[in-house]
């Protein structure tokens, strides 16, 4: 009922209405919490692709240079040396869960804390009275458009975030009074509508090469790698004559590190400590994750919700030895970015030997109707409906057809969900899940 009342207000109510309610629960929330922002060091990560990846970096590279840390993003929650899974299904956590996550932070003795910032969160001030000392930008892709109402509106929505960064004072923690600093990716075309808001140190990073070279005019250190080694065990980058290993997968995991190594840099952390610590980072979860119960196929589980992450997976699939490619996938519903769907389906269409079609997280959409307008891209590039082609409904028997498609030395592809621990249906209603789970438990019932 809550839900459908929800529902009903925001559709009735004008804009204007909404954001002062929004606004009015981030200050209430901020004065229940006391604004614990204002005692750690608060880096926050926006952009549309790699922020999880980006935030978890960060804090292992923190953490390995000897101080606690806790974060928030899509994927995982940390507090010290506790951290578990995001089950709230929000890339940044409401108002009051947010506050009291920094709180918990500050009583766990966190010197530093690293925040996901979504373009939704900033547009309901879930920022407001957050204290951040770097604002971090990954990249800028079509992503939320019809929530946003355009692309330009989604673009200024993330840089709310670097609008927010001077609008609090300087902090004197830890013998050091932080300067306010923005890093922004400058091979990214929208760099300089980031790096055009007000910073007292503007740092760069860039892969391969920077989008406009006079944005470096504008920074007080560029990270600029020019070189690099892409392998099964991971990749090795040089900046300058200094290599880096990290153990992760693809060259979007790059950015990531070169972004992860811009702000340690900024925090003073130590070099070696930092460098031992990319050479060891975790595989995050459900970001390019192998599933491997002895099977004699692959299966690789990523999140990869929209279309330029679908080519940063298919660019990192080439890596990996295969015989056909099994992609299961879907897209997601609730008003998110329909003109996607068709888009999805030509690209896995094209790339993929089978596609198999399923749901994702519909909401109050039609799941049937997602997955025919995602599938009729596949159709567009030549798949033929149950021959190469399948539309399933249920997503556990869409992965239990890819595996019995799969055969030795094949590849079985799922993504959309990654780590996510639930899938969002209609009326604000969930199923539990757990892709990867849901994958091994497929692949030990195999024969």
């Amino acid at each position: 009922m809550m839900y459908k009342i929800k529902q009903l207000l925001k559709k009735i109510l004008p804009k204007w209405v909404m954001r002062l309610y929004h606004w009015k629960l981030a200050v209430l929330a901020n004065l229940l919490y006391g604004f614990p922002s204002d005692k750690m060091i608060i880096i926050g990560v926006t952009g549309t692709n790699g922020k999880s990846s980006t935030v978890e970096m960060i804090a292992r590279l923190i953490e390995a240079s000897g101080y606690k840390v806790g974060f928030t993003s899509t994927v995982k929650i940390k507090i010290a040396d506790k951290e578990f899974l995001n089950k709230s299904k929000m890339t940044m956590l409401g108002r009051f869960a947010l506050q009291k996550l920094l709180k918990q932070m500050v009583k766990a003795g966190c010197q530093y804390a690293v925040v996901e910032t979504s373009s939704q969160g900033l547009d309901q001030f879930r920022h407001l009275g957050i204290n951040y000392d770097v604002a971090v930008f990954t990249n800028l892709t079509p992503e939320h458009i019809e929530a946003h109402g355009g692309f330009e509106n989604y673009k200024k929505a993330k840089g709310r975030l670097f609008e927010h960064l001077n609008k609090k004072n300087r902090k004197d923690l830890f013998g050091r009074i932080w300067e306010k600093c923005s890093v922004v990716n400058v091979a990214d075309e929208h760099a300089a509508y980031y790096l055009s808001f007000k910073a007292d140190k503007k740092y760069g990073f860039a892969l391969d090469k920077i989008y406009d070279a006079a944005l470096t005019e504008q920074l007080n250190r560029l990270l600029l790698c020019e070189r690099y080694e892409l392998s099964l065990q991971g990749a090795k980058f040089w900046l300058k004559d200094e290599e880096y290993q990290i153990p992760l997968l693809g060259k979007f995991n790059i950015k990531n590190a070169l972004c992860a190594l811009a702000v340690a840099k900024y925090l003073q952390l130590d070099e070696l400590k930092v460098k031992k610590a990319l050479a060891e980072l975790p595989i995050i979860p459900g970001r390019m994750e192998l599933i491997n119960e002895g099977q004699n196929f692959t299966v690789l589980v990523d999140y990869a919700p929209e279309p330029a992450s679908f080519e940063q997976l298919y660019q990192t699939i080439k890596l990996l030895p295969h015989n056909k490619i099994i992609h299961v996938f879907g897209s997601c519903g609730g008003g998110r970015d329909v003109a996607r769907r068709p888009i999805l389906g030509r690209m896995a269409g094209e790339w993929a030997d089978y596609c198999i079609v399923t749901n994702e997280d519909p909401y109050d959409d039609d799941p049937q109707e997602i997955i025919d307008q995602v599938a009729a891209g596949c159709l567009e590039k030549g798949k033929m409906l149950n021959e190469n082609l399948f539309k399933i409904l249920n997503r556990r028997e869409a992965i239990k057809k890819a595996m019995s498609l799969a055969q030795a030395g094949d590849l079985v592809v799922m993504t959309g969900k990654g780590a996510e621990q639930a899938i969002m249906l209609a009326n604000g209603t969930r199923e539990d899940w757990d892709e990867r789970e849901e994958a091994r438990k497929i692949l030990n019932r195999l024969d």
